[in-house]
């Protein structure tokens, strides 16, 4: 059972213009694989518009895999951190034949916090990156080579100005397919380019435009201006 997936959407496949080869792990989200969910801080449109089946997501083997690779981590999360090193190491020398830097997003459909086991720190030569929903892991001592970016949504709204006055980055997904300039005065900047935040400012709002069912969204999760 393979774990990672590399350049496998034409989002994280645009990383490789600026220098980087991208591997996310996909995990079944919320409690599709299982209880407890592992989108703890998740919200109703959230859950409601997740991006798991969009692209290879609409397939059911491509379901299937994630519920399998979910129910492996959570029988085993030490075998499984093993299973993922090896992976992670072969993403290094690929990356390394190609003349690209190695990048590692742990939480493609997922929000766990990988900061708190070894992995990241075993690969200090690895640009890991995430989104997250916990506004309390923007703050966690995290490892040097790992950037988080806060996901906004109808239920962590409060969040968005603290963590933007803190110099943080914050995920907003707008509605329609023209993103405003400012959102809350800060500078919003175009977050479907590519999937590299860690090649962002700070202290910056990252405009995503709502895709799939995020389009119909009716929660507050998808901002309309």
């Amino acid at each position: 059972m393979t774990l990672l997936s590399v350049n496998a959407d034409a989002k994280t496949s645009k990383g490789q213009v600026y220098g980087y080869l991208t591997g996310i792990l996909y995990l079944a989200p919320h409690t599709l694989g299982g209880k407890p969910s592992i989108c703890p801080f998740a919200s109703p449109g959230c859950i409601k518009a997740c991006l798991n089946t969009a692209g290879r997501g609409v397939f059911s083997s491509t379901q299937q895999a994630r519920i399998r690779r979910t129910k492996a981590w959570r029988a085993d999360p030490t075998d499984f951190v093993r299973r993922l090193a090896v992976e992670i190491r072969a993403l290094e020398k690929r990356a390394k034949r190609m003349g690209l830097k190695p990048a590692v997003r742990l939480n493609g459909t997922s929000d766990i916090a990988w900061e708190l086991t070894p992995i990241i720190r075993l690969f200090p030569g690895v640009q890991f990156y995430d989104y997250t929903k916990d506004p309390s892991r923007m703050f966690a001592d995290l490892p040097a080579n790992y950037h988080l970016t806060f996901s906004r949504s109808e239920k962590n709204d409060a969040d968005v100005l603290p963590l933007l006055r803190a110099y943080k980055q914050v995920a907003v997904v707008f509605a329609g397919k023209t993103l405003p300039t400012l959102y809350r005065g800060y500078r919003v900047i175009d977050g479907d380019r590519h999937d590299a935040r860690f090649l962002d400012l700070c202290n910056v709002v990252i405009g995503l435009r709502a895709k799939g069912k995020a389009k119909h969204d009716t929660t507050g999760f998808v901002v309309r201006t």
